[in-house]
């Protein structure tokens, strides 16, 4: 299957999950009304439709950041930059471009099965479009829920002064999604905790020697960002963060 093939269902599954009038996938709509005016004249209004599709567009890098694995994995790699010292080396936006890829990589079950199981009956008029944002809304709920810790639901059901639920998926979308932001935060900064560790060996074994050298002067960091290179090569890093980092979304 060609790569166009692959993502062609991914933006298909994320533009299901956004509310969409029936009659605009049906019959289509009209940008611009034209309507006479007085004295002759004709007045040029933009529909109301156009509007809110516009402005559910602008909610999708929002959902592609924080309803998705792109959050930790972005917070992971930002920190395993500053932990090896180079502020500028990958830059922004090759770390951006490698958490998207690697976002599309770790949702791409839950996009198919939601182009599978809500955009393929919809387009072939087997359900409405209530059901099918119904339908589409199940399988990203389920990816948010494992991914989320009950103590963090807890919190904003408190918050919100609801009871406890009796199912998982009786736990609303204002309570999971900021439950599922807290949680994936939480988990970035586990998982930075752990990487900065041998980086800070480093440092702290190298600034000792410069001490005990009398080299005071000397900035630790242009003397153990070699080593923490040559450490991170070693080891394969790359290939072993971005290994963990998948992983841990399919534990």
């Amino acid at each position: 299957m060609s790569p166009l093939r692959r993502i062609l269902p991914l933006l298909a599954a994320v533009l299901a999950l956004l509310p969409v009038d029936a009659a605009l996938a049906q019959n289509g709509f009209e940008i611009l009304t034209v309507e006479p005016g007085e004295e002759g004249g004709e007045t040029y209004s933009v529909t109301l439709q156009i509007l809110v599709l516009m402005t559910l567009l602008s909610l999708l890098p929002a959902a592609l950041i924080m309803l998705t694995s792109f959050t930790r994995i972005i917070i992971v790699l930002g920190i395993l930059r500053q932990g090896i010292g180079t502020t500028q080396t990958p830059s922004n936006q090759i770390l951006i471009g490698l958490a998207l890829f690697l976002t599309l990589f770790v949702m791409a079950p839950v996009f198919q099965a939601v182009y599978e199981e809500a955009v393929q009956p919809f387009m072939a008029e087997e359900i409405s479009q209530d059901e099918m944002v119904q339908r589409a809304w199940g399988p990203m709920r389920d990816f948010m829920l494992e991914q989320t810790r009950e103590t963090d639901i807890a919190l904003f059901a408190r918050i919100a002064d609801r009871d406890g639920f009796e199912t998982p998926q009786d736990v609303p979308f204002s309570i999971l999604v900021p439950s599922f932001i807290i949680s994936e935060l939480k988990t970035a900064f586990q998982i930075g905790f752990l990487i900065l560790i041998p980086f800070l060996i480093i440092d702290l074994v190298v600034a000792s020697v410069l001490m005990s050298m009398g080299m005071m002067m000397l900035s630790p960091l242009i003397i153990s960002l070699p080593f923490k290179i040559m450490l991170f090569v070693l080891v394969d890093g790359w290939a072993l963060i971005v290994g963990t980092l998948a992983s841990s979304f399919f534990v």
